[in-house]
């Protein structure tokens, strides 16, 4: 197939990634995953599974998490995407960065990001009252972090290390220190 011929098969956009704005040409068939690793050296958000199972590419889009893995690039422009690389900084940590230091809650560090970005979005779902599956039928209202809770928000993230103790108590930190 003749290069050219492949030019009806991309389409120009342009993405804001943590606070910046990006303008790309790709092929419509990129995923917002590979769009932040190949294209932006936008390393953090990792490729696991590549099926949306284990969660390594989780990033917030407008606030929200998703699985970078599994969005194609080209249905985010306009949207407002934060990576791990737009959380903090070395000098100045996410709360829930730090807390995820203090608690021990990576090992191999690998699931770390998605895990970080996943935490972040599940807070923001408390907030905003979303229940999960854990949540009590009559407390949706004021929903109650406890460890299942937060498990059970977790759960779409996988960490081979086996951190979840020390992820649920970092996140449970961060909670507390919102409420």
């Amino acid at each position: 197939m003749n290069p050219d011929d492949t030019a009806e098969f991309h389409t120009a956009i342009r993405l804001r990634i943590n606070q910046a704005e990006h303008a790309l040409k790709l092929d419509n068939r990129t995923t917002l995953l590979d769009a932040l690793r190949e294209h932006l050296a936008l390393t953090g958000s990792k490729k696991g599974c590549d099926h949306g199972q284990c969660g390594a590419c989780t990033v917030l889009v407008n606030g929200r998490r998703i699985n970078a893995c599994l969005a194609l690039a080209v249905m985010h422009e306009g949207d407002d995407i934060v990576t791990i690389e737009g959380l903090g900084t070395p000098q100045a940590l996410h709360p829930m960065q730090a807390a995820f230091i203090r608690h021990d809650g990576l090992q191999c560090g690998y699931c770390t990001p998605g895990q970080i970005c996943s935490a972040i979005g599940a807070l923001s779902e408390v907030a905003a009252g979303w229940p999960s599956h854990a949540t009590d039928d009559g407390a949706v209202s004021k929903i109650d972090l406890t460890g299942d809770e937060i498990r059970e928000r977790m759960s779409g993230n996988l960490c081979r290390c086996s951190a979840y103790p020390n992820i649920v108590a970092a996140i449970a930190e961060v909670a507390g220190q919102r409420s």
